[in-house]
């Protein structure tokens, strides 16, 4: 596997606010060696630009650093849950690459 892309599995999650998102958890050890390697490149928020896959659908988004957890976040865009029929409480097999 590349310095850049990872590969794991996570459960999506719906956030329990109002606006209904949907996102994912990176592993802690992923998440970790990420912020190793790359934050340093981060932008507002502390995100990191990255090119995303879940079954046959790629996008490009950032991830974000949640400090409670002390893993990043993904945030799953409608579009793609649709797609890919995601739903909450679903593990799926997610590979992201850094593009900082």
């Amino acid at each position: 596997m590349s310095e850049r892309k990872y590969k794991f599995k996570s459960v999506v999650c719906l956030y329990p606010g109002m606006a209904g998102w949907h996102f994912i958890y990176l592993p802690k050890k992923e998440s970790r060696e990420i912020k190793e390697r790359f934050g340093k490149n981060a932008r507002g928020w502390g995100s990191l630009p990255v090119m995303v896959n879940v079954g046959k659908t790629s996008w490009k988004t950032s991830i974000f650093p949640d400090k409670k957890s002390e893993t990043y976040l993904l945030p799953l865009k409608k579009e793609v849950r649709v797609k890919e029929g995601m739903f909450d409480k679903d593990i799926k097999v997610f590979t992201l690459q850094i593009r900082a």
